[in-house]
C-alpha cells in the first residue's frame, strides 16, 4: 500500500501526468479514492511553489546568456499565442479554468508557466494554480472511481 501512495505522489508531481495519472493509478491499484485524491492532490498542489522558485532562480542567473534568453522569448511568444488570450482576458478566472481542465497539455506545470510569462501577480497565480489542481483532482478521483466501479461490475 505504501509503495503505491509513493509512486501516486511522484506521478503527481511528474510533469508527464500530475493528479491526472496519478489519482487514476491509485484507484485501479485497489487504493481508497479518499487516500488517492489527498495524495494525488499533495504532489500537483507542489508544484506551483517548485517550479515558480526554479523559473525565477533559473530567470536571474541564465538571463545574460543569449542561447537562454532567445528560448525564453520564443517561449514567452509561443504560451501568449496558445493560452495567452484567453488567461489576459479573464485573468484569475481564465488561469484557474485553464488548469482544472484535465487534458493534456493544461494543469500546474502550464499554469505556473502561463503566470510567469503573462507577469500575473504570484499570489493571485498560486491561488488560482490551486483551485483549478483541487477541482481537477475532484474531478479524476471521482471519474476514476466510477470507472473502477463499472470496471469491477463486468464479468
Amino acid at each position: 500500500m505504501l509503495e503505491i501512495l509513493i509512486y501516486t505522489f511522484l506521478l503527481s508531481i511528474s510533469p508527464f501526468g500530475e493528479a491526472r495519472a496519478g489519482i487514476p493509478y491509485a484507484v485501479l491499484n485497489d487504493m481508497p479514492v479518499f487516500w488517492a485524491f489527498v495524495v494525488g492532490l499533495v504532489g500537483n498542489l507542489l508544484i506551483f511553489p517548485l517550479l515558480a522558485w526554479l523559473i525565477e532562480s533559473f530567470s536571474k542567473k541564465l538571463w545574460p546568456n543569449r542561447v537562454y534568453k532567445k528560448g525564453v522569448v520564443k517561449l514567452g511568444r509561443r504560451a501568449k499565442k496558445g493560452v495567452g488570450s484567453e488567461i489576459q482576458k479573464y485573468g484569475f478566472w481564465g488561469l484557474m479554468v485553464f488548469v482544472m481542465i484535465p487534458l493534456p497539455g493544461t494543469g500546474a506545470y502550464m499554469g505556473t508557466i502561463a503566470a510567469y510569462v503573462l507577469k500575473i501577480e504570484r499570489y493571485k497565480a498560486f491561488m488560482a494554480v490551486s483551485i483549478g489542481v483541487v477541482i481537477s483532482c475532484l474531478i479524476m478521483a471521482a471519474g476514476s472511481y466510477l470507472g473502477n466501479m463499472g470496471l469491477k461490475t463486468l464479468p
